[in-house]
């Protein structure tokens, strides 16, 4: 995917205020806005000084744009690294995206996160009121956390404006508590965390998704947990009872005789705890041994020997 470098397309240097975007976009738009414009390009280069001046006049958008283009490598193509928005907090401002814009638009701002959620506004005794608004942001936890539960200080950034009307991160620190058995996609709620509000009434509240950090053993759905289990040939044909590790701690499984790599055993009820809790499924991986001494290869040849073994059979050759 193509990186689109929305500085370049308004004109602006990336420390521009706010001010100077928003000046540069109305000078560009008004030279190839469709209707009047001569230029051969015009409707394509007002299509997109409109998509780089959505994000850039955007105090979110515009933050989480320079995040990513930090890690942004000129002659490569644009990937957005997994998890580029956790810790990242914003009020909802990145929900799905209006139709037409590029797909590297749709691939940063176009995951649907939350709407805003403002409380009513009301006029009091005192004068004017209003709720303030909620707040979100994704976290990274490990699943041993959703298995056992936990308490883990995060990290949050949130994008601002500054005197001078240029967008900096303002990062504040929360202890959280992770209960057992959450799962991805849940929320933690954390009352009164999201922004003040005014006239005395109440803070908004800061929900707070929960993701899984990339684990080297488990992959997991839902509340199903998933492990590639490796087996040693005697084990497979032999059968064995042999430990697995889980998230809360190993268990035996009893592995059948003649198991065949990419067979699936289910240990039910092993996976992220809940109300129904989800299992844990392995999937059977048969690992060779190497043939790398004189007595190894000496055992090979004797499996040669005594097994009719032909595992190309079905294919008739």
């Amino acid at each position: 995917m193509e990186y689109r470098d929305y500085y370049k397309i308004l004109g602006v240097a990336r420390e521009a205020t706010q001010a100077e975007i928003k000046s540069a976009y109305r000078k560009l738009a008004r030279k190839y806005h469709p209707d009047v414009s001569k230029e051969a390009d015009a409707e394509q280069a007002f299509k997109e000084l409109g998509e780089a001046y959505e994000v850039l006049k955007d105090t979110e958008k515009r933050a989480a744009y320079d995040q990513l283009g930090n890690q942004w490598q000129q002659g490569q193509d644009f990937r957005p690294p997994p998890d580029w928005d956790a810790g990242f907090e914003f009020s909802g401002g990145f929900g799905p995206s209006a139709a037409g814009h590029s797909d590297f638009f749709e691939s940063i701002f176009g995951f649907g996160g939350a709407g805003s959620a403002a409380g009513g506004f009301s006029q009091g005794a005192s004068g004017f009121q209003a709720r303030g608004e909620d707040h979100h942001a994704r976290i990274l936890i490990t699943v041993e956390d959703a298995y056992n539960g936990a308490t883990h200080e995060f990290a949050l950034r949130t994008p601002e404006l500054d005197a001078d009307g240029r967008v900096i991160t303002r990062e504040r620190k929360l202890s959280v508590k992770i209960p057992q058995g959450i799962y991805e996609g849940q929320n933690i709620r954390l009352t009164g965390q999201g922004l003040p509000g005014h006239g005395g009434a109440p803070s908004g509240d800061l929900y707070l998704q929960i993701a899984f950090q990339a684990h080297e053993l488990y992959r997991v759905d839902g509340r199903d947990v998933y492990l590639d289990l490796p087996l040693a040939p005697w084990e497979a044909a032999l059968g064995a009872k042999l430990k697995v590790p889980t998230p809360s701690g190993a268990i035996n499984l009893n592995i059948p005789k003649n198991s065949k790599s990419g067979g699936k055993l289910r240990a039910k009820g092993r996976g992220i705890p809940g109300t129904s809790a989800g299992d844990l499924f392995v999937t059977l991986s048969i690992v060779l041994p190497p043939a790398d001494t004189e007595s190894a290869r000496a055992l090979y040849q004797e499996m040669e020997k005594q097994m009719e073994f032909n595992p190309r059979a079905s294919m008739g050759v």
